[in-house]
């Protein structure tokens, strides 16, 4: 039997839903503190995490997705623990529940040992491998520190040893999360680092002291993957999580999940229960966060950016500006700009300009959001 094939829009349609950007969830009103808290932390474990190389996208990423959403929503999540920032898929870091934090880093332990030979290997030639995570947890449970702060404390034991290098060293193998003021809003601070064990008062390996954690086998990571980001190729498994030999486990799951093809005859899995609202559905305007998981989760990213405007979007250093969706698809990218007391949000939309009205209402959202008591502009231009 030859399996359904799902039109480009469809695919599209159906990541949206997923991604909660077709139709934005409203927060409880305020005042239902806890509700509140309960929605955001729900909303971030279905997304598997947020992406979050710099401090504040994960704010404007949930701003995208939830009607209603304020900047004190995650920043008293994080300085209450009840979220953390730490190097989880592809190595990069990534905004997660405290419940998910150490059961996603045990299962992604070889992505952290694959970088880490990639990039500091040779670096770390006759430093034992089993003899360098002790004493670099030690020192991050006695008072959080910056990779630099790190690596020279531990330079005094490997003095002929690149500092930066036994930093990672200790990074790939003690799950070290950011502490705070880093990424609280309205504050500032570098990236200090401690065992997320020690932050969330749990024991290190507690799944040896007699009192496991779940640890999600790779079967559970694929499913969640699909609710959030299907229906999706193996292919893409990978390229969202940096994990390899999927193929097999996907096979085992195949009996429980529906299958799709895309218009080029790529296989898509998918649960049977999730949504797929179909192509015909209208896909609001929405400005979404720099680094967004939205853009960076799939081997195909064609099911949101055209390779044309991928060039323009995915900058080569590395930063990637908030993306403008129009009709679900990347059609522009915006950013925020401050100078003497005003904020700025430019949009720079890669073809003619359409949805103009939706795109300065939902500008005005997010510049009421960040900027409530300065003076605002929205511009149309290129993004500098």
């Amino acid at each position: 039997m030859l399996a359904e094939v799902l039109s480009l829009r469809a695919i599209n349609r159906a990541l949206l839903s997923r991604q909660r950007l077709l139709d934005r969830p409203a927060l409880p009103a305020a005042g239902s503190d806890e509700a509140r808290a309960a929605m955001v932390v729900e909303t971030i474990e279905h997304l598997v995490g947020l992406q979050a190389q710099a401090p504040f996208p994960p704010y404007y990423g949930l701003l995208s997705r939830l009607d209603g959403f304020r900047s004190d929503d995650l920043a008293s999540l994080i300085t209450g623990r009840v979220v953390v920032r730490i190097a989880l898929m592809r190595g990069t870091i990534h905004l997660v529940s405290a419940r998910d934090c150490l059961p996603l880093r045990r299962l992604l332990q070889p992505v952290m040992e694959r970088g880490l030979r990639s990039n500091f290997g040779g670096q770390l030639a006759g430093v034992d491998t089993a003899a360098r995570p002790a004493p670099g947890r030690t020192l991050v449970e006695a008072e959080p520190m910056t990779f630099s702060q790190l690596g020279q404390a531990l330079a005094g034991r490997w003095p002929d040893h690149s500092a930066a290098a036994l930093a990672q060293g200790v990074r790939a193998f003690v799950p070290l999360v950011q502490v705070p003021p880093r990424a609280v809003w309205g504050q500032s601070g570098r990236s200090r680092h401690t065992s997320a064990e020690h932050w969330l008062g749990q024991p290190p390996h507690a799944e040896r002291e007699g009192s496991p954690a779940p640890v999600p086998g790779l079967a559970d990571l694929m499913l969640r993957y699909l609710g959030a980001f299907g229906p999706a190729s193996v292919r893409d498994v990978a390229a969202w999580s940096g994990l390899t030999g999927l193929r097999a486990v996907m096979e085992q799951l195949r009996p429980s999940l529906v299958i799709f093809r895309d218009e080029r005859g790529t296989e898509l899995f998918d649960l049977p229960s999730a949504p797929r609202p179909g192509g015909d559905i209208l896909a609001p305007v929405r400005l979404v966060a720099e680094f967004d998981n939205l853009v960076l989760s799939h081997g195909d990213r064609s099911r949101v950016i055209s390779a044309e405007n991928a060039k323009r979007l995915y900058t080569v250093n590395g930063v990637i500006p908030g993306p403008v969706l129009i009709d679900g698809f990347v059609g522009g990218m915006w950013r925020l700009t401050t100078s003497r007391g005003m904020t700025t949000l430019t949009i720079e939309l890669f073809g003619p300009a359409r949805e103009r009205d939706a795109l300065e209402r939902e500008a005005e959202r997010v510049l009421a959001f960040c900027s409530p008591d300065r003076s605002c502009d929205i511009r149309f231009g290129p993004v500098t």
